[in-house]
């Protein structure tokens, strides 16, 4: 199934009202599902808090109060383009293990230049630069899995 098929059923899935589609067809199978928004939102609700532990009787009352640990800060965000995922897969740097990976930091890129490869049912598929710039930031470690729309490089 080629590249703008599956981006296409993607879309289709995000804009209607099915939470998952599957269809096989001569070349492979795909299967969609949308996450449930709602779900998603009961999960965090029920994290449980970090317990503070009630002063034991006959403590002083100007003994200090324990503090809940701070939440960690939001990560700052990229500056420049970031070259996101089109599709959910495996990223790969180099063509082949080991080999010279296609954009390394302080590369300059052109549009249309592959700069990744992401593995998706078995089919290999090269990435290109959507921006002519330099790389500034690779997102991904090498064989890691990825998402649809998942922050790449950033490119300035």
């Amino acid at each position: 199934m080629d590249l703008r098929k599956l981006k296409t059923l993607i879309d289709l899935v995000s804009e209607s009202n099915i939470s998952e589609l599957e269809i096989t067809e001569a070349e492979g199978k795909v299967r969609i599902v949308k996450a449930d928004r709602a779900a998603a939102a009961a999960t965090a609700a029920m994290t449980p808090a970090v317990a503070v532990p009630a002063p034991v009787q006959g403590v002083a009352a100007a003994a200090p109060a324990i503090a809940a640990p701070a939440a960690p800060a939001a990560a700052p965000a990229e500056t420049g383009h970031v070259v996101k995922s089109p599709m959910v897969g495996t990223f790969y740097r180099s063509s082949s293990p080991g080999g010279k990976p296609f954009a390394e930091v302080g590369d300059a890129v052109k549009e249309g230049q592959p700069i990744c490869i992401i593995e998706a049912m078995k089919i290999m598929n090269e990435i290109e630069a959507d921006k002519s710039g330099t790389i500034v930031k690779v997102l991904c470690e090498n064989g890691q899995a990825v998402e649809f729309g998942q922050p790449l490089f950033v490119i300035e």
